[in-house]
């Protein structure tokens, strides 16, 4: 197993509670805008990325009870996240997941 993938492997054992998740998926959500506001106004971006780790460390601290996942693995969590969302916003995880169908003549 890749380092990438043990560390997604890692966060998404660290991410099991619905309203962490969605937590996540904001502040990926977020993480994204603050890179396309910082050619907007440098002030938005600030906002989104205090707002990515109010969202992220309070989902740990009330829902979920367990470290941030960038203790263990810091700098490629964000890139576990992202992927992890990417997964589940688009439906790629069900696609991988689903088993193909045999045609039988």
């Amino acid at each position: 197993m890749s380092y990438f993938q043990e560390a997604k492997a890692h966060f998404i054992a660290s991410h099991q509670h619905p309203i962490n998740q969605a937590l996540h998926h904001l502040t990926n959500i977020l993480a994204i805008a603050a890179v396309v506001l910082l050619f907007i106004d440098w002030r938005f971006t600030l906002i989104c990325l205090v707002l990515t780790q109010v969202f992220a460390l309070g989902g740990h601290a009330v829902f979920e009870k367990n470290e941030p996942a960038f203790r263990k693995y810091p700098g490629i969590t964000i890139l576990a996240s992202l992927s992890w969302s990417f997964e589940n916003w688009f439906g790629l995880r069900q696609l991988l997941q689903r088993p193909t169908r045999q045609i039988h003549s």
